[in-house]
């Protein structure tokens, strides 16, 4: 490696930033979907000949961080038979994809012969075939339901496209126009990259790119490492759920963690996960891994560019054929799924790792909605993919940010124009508002989540829904309450209300001219006990209709004069009533087994004498939650039984872990709680 100065350093290093910048600026100005041009919906890297993330700017990390996955496989399959001008297409979920919506090109790039490195862009493609338009599908039982599978192939060899592998792909696909036009939009991007990379060659040479890359890369380990040796050693353990339906109603899916610190470095244990299911509940090891790299580096090392070396010192296991690590044929459409509620277990384990770095959970899920069939004034296809974007977790220093994209998402676009939407399709936008009461209650208020409605003007459509959290909210730490869950349903012309029976999952229902699609995103958890807010912060998101007076005064404990002014006295007794009047229990040590069968999996049950369900006003089989005041919750189903002491509740190893506290200490006992979320009369700005 030959000696390089620091400036010299940071300009390589920054030039290859600006490179993918490049190739960003070259999808926005030549992709032809609405979810691409404007939404934003793809993402761009710069990887060495090993597949290593050299470069990324504002992309999306649940595009960028997979893609090493997706690297390696083109190098296992085609490494050995690459040659300039040849371009790599996959969008294969079982060999390092996402799902099969995210269409990936691989551009190697060769100096003198020897590969040097990979230009590459992930677009989420809005149509790739499969049951339903957008498909993705709420009810998929397999994969071939959710689109083509793309193996690694050569796309375009020694400069020639291989045009009768694309006739195969765009006539399994819907809208073929916008696929070939999003297709040329990344070929031109990983070719500017290439002529940018020619141009950093010219001044430097490649040894000089090749060293400041190594040099790079080693910086960015070494970060790393000094921050988690700066965490205390120890196992911490967080569990949480996802959800599917059966005829028998919901089926909570476990996802357990065990993260384990020692030293500088750090083990991501995710062995217990549910076995993968024949529904979108499942993703791929690549996901998996990029969510615990995500919630780490944007925990620990916020501050400075994504690259490998962040990723060296942790080890993620996840057992195969699993939820977490998904193998044919189960369908893998879930990804955003899997992905924040990994995150949300990160979250949940390094609440008590480093409790004052965490934020609450984020909005449970990506919450893709798909509306798609052939507009009657143009006789053309349409699909329309949308996510109305959730809540973010309060944290130390502030409350959640409203209808944002979270940790995962990059700089994505999160509230899509509706001008531009109702342009392009036939669909009106009723209202976008913000939930009421949606956010999270907490000393740090969860970010709230959107509202919008979407009316068909014309013609008969087919909506779809993937997403996650309809049933199980977004977790508060450190005593902050859960935020609102997700919701969708749908008002028919004639003004009548239909609900769907697996809440969060659609597959195809039909929507004719003048029914109108509710959209509810999920919001952010709170942080931080509720009624340590600041009365005047209350009273604030009160007048701005982020918060009703009934919360204001039931959860925040905040009174109000006659005049709408703040009762001080008022509001301290009534802090000091409602703390007191909060229902404990004390922990003891039980090696008995917790859990139940749940469908295909398992799920915790918290076992009360029947004395003191009477004495909370709770039911058997009522979710709830148990916590200390620092750290996320213990969520489980009651369970009813005599033989248990009065006023204790039993717990096994892993849950005295989770809340981190000894046999025999206090802990708070609340039903989990799900807020009822209004509109607010101010449209999101």
């Amino acid at each position: 490696m030959a000696e390089i100065d620091p400036i010299t350093l940071e300009v390589v290093t920054e030039g290859l930033i600006s490179v993918v910048r490049e190739m960003r600026a070259t999808v926005f100005r030549t992709a032809r979907s609405v979810a691409i041009y404007e939404a934003r919906d793809f993402s761009c890297g710069l990887f060495d000949a090993k597949g290593q993330v050299v470069a990324q700017s504002e992309d999306i990390g649940s595009h960028v961080v997979p893609l090493p996955w997706s690297v390696e496989s083109a190098l296992d399959e085609l490494g050995g038979d690459l040659e300039p001008g040849d371009i790599i297409l996959m969008n294969d979920p079982y060999r390092g994809g996402t799902h099969l919506n995210d269409v990936t090109i691989i551009y190697p790039v060769f100096e003198d012969g020897e590969l040097v490195f990979f230009p590459a862009v992930r677009e989420h493609w809005a149509d790739v075939g499969g049951a339903v338009p957008g498909s993705m599908s709420g009810t998929a039982t397999e994969i071939y339901q959710e689109g083509m599978r793309i193996p690694p192939v050569k796309i375009v060899e020694r400069g020639e496209i291989n045009k009768p592998l694309m006739e195969v792909l765009l006539s399994n696909m819907r809208v073929r126009e916008e696929r070939l036009g999003d297709f040329n939009s990344s070929l031109a991007a990983c070719r500017t990259a290439e002529r940018r990379l020619r141009e950093l060659t010219a001044r430097y040479s490649i040894q000089v790119l090749l060293d400041c890359v190594g040099l790079n890369l080693a910086r960015s380990e070494a970060r790393m490492r000094a921050n988690i040796a700066a965490l205390p050693d120890g196992e911490y353990y967080y569990e949480d759920y996802l959800e599917t339906f059966s005829a028998q109603g919901f089926e909570p899916l476990l996802l357990p963690l065990n993260l384990t610190i020692a030293g500088e470095e750090m083990t991501a244990d995710l062995t217990g996960a549910s076995p993968q299911v024949p529904a979108p509940v499942n993703s791929t090891l690549a996901v998996t891994a990029a969510s615990v790299y995500i919630a780490l580096k944007s925990t620990l090392d916020p501050a400075h560019a994504l690259n490998h070396g962040s990723f060296r010192p942790v080890t993620v296991v996840a057992p195969e054929r699993t939820i977490v690590n998904v193998g044919h044929p189960a369908p893998a459409g879930s990804h955003g799924e899997i992905r924040k509620r990994v995150i949300a277990t990160m979250l949940g384990a390094l609440s008590r790792a480093c409790p004052e770095l965490v934020s609450a959970d984020i909005h449970r899920t990506s919450f893709h909605n798909l509306i798609g069939g052939v507009d009657p004034a143009t006789n053309a296809e349409f699909v329309h993919y949308e996510w109305a974007c959730g809540g973010n977790g309060g944290f130390l220093e502030a409350d959640g940010p409203s209808a944002m994209a979270a940790i995962d998402w990059g700089d994505l676009t999160t509230v899509q124009p509706t001008e531009v939407l109702e342009s392009r399709f036939p669909l009106h936008i009723e209202w976008t508002q913000l939930g009421l009461d949606s956010g999270g209650p907490g000393e740090r208020r969860g970010g709230l989540g959107m509202r919008r409605a979407l009316r068909l003007t014309r013609g008969t459509a087919a909506y779809s829904l993937l997403s996650d959290g309809a049933i199980m909210p977004p977790f508060g730490v450190h005593g902050g309450e859960t935020g609102a869950p997700v919701d969708s349903y749908v008002i028919n012309a004639d003004e009548t209300e239909h609900r769907f029976a697996s809440p969060g999952k659609v597959g195809g229902h039909p929507l004719t001219e003048g029914d109108t699609v509710i959209l509810q995103s999920a919001a952010g958890g709170g942080y931080g006990d509720p009624l340590r807010r600041d009365p005047e912060e209350v009273h604030r998101d009160v007048e701005n209709d982020l918060v009703s007076q009934e919360i204001a005064e039931t959860i925040y404990g905040v009174r109000f004069d006659n005049d709408g002014t703040i009762d001080i006295e008022g509001t301290a007794s009534h802090r000091t009533a409602l703390s007191a009047a909060r229902p404990r229990l004390r922990a003891i040590s039980d090696e008995n087994d917790p859990y139940v069968a749940s469908g295909p999996s398992r799920r915790r049950t918290i076992r009360l004498h029947p004395a003191d369900l009477a004495a909370h006003d709770l039911a058997p089989d009522q979710k709830i939650e148990l916590l200390d005041e620092v750290g996320a919750p213990l969520r489980g189903w009651v369970v009813s039984d005599d033989t248990v002491v009065q006023g204790t509740t039993p717990l096994d190893g892993l849950g005295l872990r989770l809340l981190g506290v000894e046999a025999g200490a206090e802990v708070y006992i609340r039903p989990l709680y799900t807020p009822v979320v209004e509109y607010r009369t101010a449209p999101v700005t």
